[in-house]
Formats: structure tokens, sequence, C-alpha cells
């Protein structure tokens, strides 16, 4: 690979893209990233550069990998909205952009593209036979890169479960379990007693998809992964983490209760947010886990920051902790 390596970044502003374009920064690469306005946003570093365009439009994104080794493709409609217009032509667009850079694409995946069929232990090469619409698109999505991939686009794919973690947006732990900009009084709970689900703190799915990209050549040309994460067994140890956390952090109770459905049930027709939540609710009456055996044996071990870490520095990045809690955004065992 040539020096300086260059990755163009879709999604710089995200939760994961912007983890992945510091972590690939650390590691002596040159970044770019697309944004709509660039003008006045700083950079994360001395190789970071912004660039303006948008990647709807298929001439800037070719435009802005003209030379890179490497495509990010983090780039979600903010909101959950205008998913079934907007997703597959975006990465339409990172295909034929890598086509033409001879780069890599790298996407976070997630494990909306199965169904119950596959549940609860799933392996990268399960069946993908998805119960949502969100869902089916995911599966399209890899099914396009799948298919470039016979025709030389390479691509890298690392599913992982809920995200959080410091910059994550449309998740479920800042808009189901917490609300941020407050100090913490009370973590909801959407899942049912001894029902387990699995959650990716963002900074470790960044430091396994660089680590991953640190080994090109080892790589198959449509290479997938699945993380482990932080596995809840029972459902209720994340909700019960967050409250212990937040306690010792603020110095006051924090309750745990069920999340009321029944409310944003009845919500949900009139707001997009909900709507979409309402959609994934099988994915919490389900134990749901991604098996990391694969991503294992190729690295060894997965990066795993303690939960408590990790929590402590998500609930600052949210405004939920004291001013002076104190936070560490990487303590990888």
């Amino acid at each position: 690979m040539q020096n300086p390596r260059t990755a163009l970044i879709l999604g710089a502003t995200g939760g994961i893209g912007g983890a992945v374009a510091q972590r690939l920064l650390a590691a002596g690469w040159h970044i770019k990233a697309l944004h709509r306005a660039p003008a006045g946003r700083r950079p994360l570093g001395p190789n970071f550069h912004w660039i303006a365009g948008d990647a709807m439009q298929g001439a800037d994104v070719l435009r802005a990998a003209e030379g890179v080794h490497l495509i990010v493709h983090a780039v979600n409609p903010p909101g959950y909205r205008n998913w079934g217009q907007l997703v597959l032509p975006m990465i339409d667009n990172s295909i034929a952009a890598a086509r033409a850079a001879g780069a890599r694409i790298v996407l976070p995946g997630t494990v909306y593209n199965f169904g119950p069929d596959s549940f609860p232990f799933i392996g990268e090469d399960a069946a993908q036979q998805p119960l949502t619409r969100k869902g089916a698109i995911r599966v399209e999505m890899e099914r396009r890169l799948q298919e470039a991939a016979r025709g030389g686009v390479r691509s890298l794919i690392v599913r992982a479960g809920d995200f959080f973690g410091p910059g994550a947006g449309n998740n479920w732990f800042s808009q189901g379990l917490i609300k941020p900009g407050k100090l913490l009084t009370a973590v909801n709970n959407p899942g049912q007693p001894g029902i387990g689900h699995q959650w990716a703190y963002l900074p470790d799915v960044a430091e396994t998809m660089c680590r991953l990209i640190a080994m090109e050549e080892q790589l198959d040309d449509f290479a997938r992964f699945h993380m482990d994460g932080h596995w809840d067994a029972d459902g209720s140890r994340m909700c019960g983490a967050i409250a212990r956390v937040a306690e010792a952090a603020n110095g006051r109770k924090v309750s745990v209760r069920a999340l009321p459905w029944w409310l944003l049930m009845a919500i949900a027709p009139v707001v997009p947010v909900f709507r979409e939540m309402k959609e994934m609710r099988y994915l919490w009456q389900h134990p749901v886990r991604l098996d990391n055996a694969r991503l294992v044996r190729v690295l060894g071990k997965e990066p795993h920051t303690p939960l408590d870490v990790a929590l402590r520095s998500t609930l600052v990045s949210l405004g939920c902790l004291r001013q002076g809690a104190g936070t560490a955004l990487s303590a990888h065992c």
C-alpha cells in the first residue's frame, strides 16, 4: 500500500465515523471527510481535511475518493428518516467511488439483517431473513457489496449489537434508556426479564475495524466479522450498570423501570423515532447474540473496554453526570 494511506470517511460527524477517523489518524492515515457544509468545522487532526459534498451525489463521492485506499461508509439518514429513498443510493455511490479508486469499503453492520430463524447465536454466514423494512434494506446493502466484490470492489463488514458511546446518534441507549442533557435519575429498560441483549461500545467497534483494516492483505475481498461487545445475559445488567455509574458520580439514587411500550406504541404513528423503535421491538423479545469466533481467530482477542469505564465515558458525553466526574475513553483489555 502506498504511503501516506488515505481514507474517505462518509459520516465523520457521527459516532462510528468519527471514532474510526480518530483511530486511523493515530495510525498515520490521512483522512478526507465528506460533509455538505464543512465551512467552520474543526479538523480532528493535522492530517484531517473536510471536503464539501453530499453522499447522495455520486459525483461528489467520486471526486472526494480520488486517490484513497479506504472508504468508511458510516453515513445514515438522521432520525431514521427516508431510509428507503436514501440508504441504497448512498451505498451505490460508495461502490462506484471505490471501484474507481481501487479502495476497500468498510461498513458498520447490525443485527437487523437477521430474523428469529437465525436466533439466538448468529454466525457471519447465517441466513438473512429479516422481519423489518430496515432489515431488508440492510440485507440489500450487503448483497450489493458482495456482488461488487465479485467485480473487484473489496469490502469489510463488522456487525455489532446496539451502539453506545461518545458521539453515538440514532441508538437505543440515548433515545430509549436514558434522557440526555440532565443528571440521570431513571433508566428505562426496554427488555423482558431473562432475555439477553447485545451492546457495542463505539470506540471498541472502531478499534476492531482499524485492526482489521491493518490486515488488508489477509482479508477476503468480501470480509464479514461479528463482535461480541457487551453481552447482557439476563436483560438487567446494562441498566443496572448505568444506574450504578450514575449514582457513584452524581451522589443521587437512580431508579430502573420498565420502558412504557404502551405509550411508545400510541405515539409511534406520529413520531418517526418511536415508529422505528416499535419496528425493532422483536430484538428485545428474543435473546440475539452475534458469534465473534471468526474475529477472535483473526485478531486473537476482541477489543473490549470494561463496562463501567465505557458507560462513564458515554454518560459524560451525554451530559448525564456531574462535571468533573471523570472519564476514560479507552481501556482495552
